[in-house]
């Protein structure tokens, strides 16, 4: 039997068994707890209504965001499907209307000016990466030199969204920052990974967030600019540079056409020159 003493423990066990995502896992069991602790009652005695009423309470009462509350709806679904195995209606019932809002864009040269306002090398090299090939923050801060092939002028992107790999066009001007960082800039490590720190130990998320903010703030670009940024830039500059969709769903590794389309608000798509565009886009970084 489920109790408030084991959920966690049965729950964590059932979704290692899914084989979800750490961050993922972390996120139902606080979603999950958060529920349990406004509900106050034992698993074996909670009903549909508890659902109902708690849905209700994030979205009328507390103004959560959209994306907050389909996080907690996911959670519950799980908890209940798997965990307690009771299949409840109202899942079927529960919707989230996530508006459709245009990504912030910095332009090529606000770009430019952002990675040469970073002084630590380590951390410019990781940024101008992500931009130069259009990776989420953690597939950044993942690369490794393995992952470079310089002869295809690809780059592997390992476990990436979805537990899925990529190949993603590589710069041949990334590839020779690449070259000088990896010879006289990067600190002496014994970890396979292309950024470390200066005591040769991964760099944290957090700290190349700061980095990204610090010179945000400093140029005075737009505000709601993330790290995220860099990689909806990435991927409107191949657009205005005429490579098609299909090729940006690819390189970004979008599930679906419809994510990528986003894009779109700024020109139309045309011919596929990939490999050229990138070489020229990165030229001056």
């Amino acid at each position: 039997m489920i109790t408030m003493k084991n959920w966690r423990e049965s729950m964590s066990e059932d979704m290692r068994l899914r084989d979800l995502r750490p961050r993922t896992l972390e996120a139902y069991l606080l979603a999950t707890r958060l529920f349990l602790e406004r509900i106050g009652k034992p698993p074996e005695t909670l009903t549909e209504t508890d659902i109902r009423g708690y849905i209700l309470h994030l979205r009328d009462d507390k103004r959560q965001a959209p994306s907050s509350i389909n996080i907690a709806i996911c959670a519950l679904r799980f908890f209940f499907n798997f965990t307690l195995q009771r299949d409840y209606e109202v899942f079927a019932l529960l919707r989230v209307n996530r508006p459709r809002t245009l990504p912030v864009v910095l332009s090529r040269a606000e770009v430019k000016r952002l990675l040469g306002a970073v002084e630590h090398p380590v951390r410019r090299m990781a940024l101008t990466s992500i931009y130069a090939l259009g990776l989420r923050l953690g597939e950044g801060l993942h690369l490794q030199s393995s992952h470079i092939d310089s002869g295809r002028q690809m780059v592997w992107v390992r476990s990436g969204k979805g537990a899925k790999d990529r190949r993603v066009p590589l710069p041949k001007p990334l590839l020779h920052k690449l070259r000088y960082y990896w010879k006289n800039e990067r600190p002496a490590s014994t970890l396979a990974l292309l950024f470390v720190s200066s005591e040769g130990k991964p760099i944290h998320e957090t700290t190349l967030q700061k980095t990204f903010t610090a010179a945000q703030l400093e140029l005075n670009l737009p505000r709601r600019a993330t790290i995220h940024t860099l990689r909806h830039s990435y991927a409107t500059h191949l657009v205005e540079h005429g490579i098609s969709l299909r090729t940006i769903q690819d390189v970004l590794g979008h599930k679906s056409l419809h994510t990528t389309e986003v894009y779109m608000h700024v020109t139309v798509p045309g011919t596929e020159r990939l490999q050229a565009v990138l070489d020229q886009l990165m030229a001056d970084l």
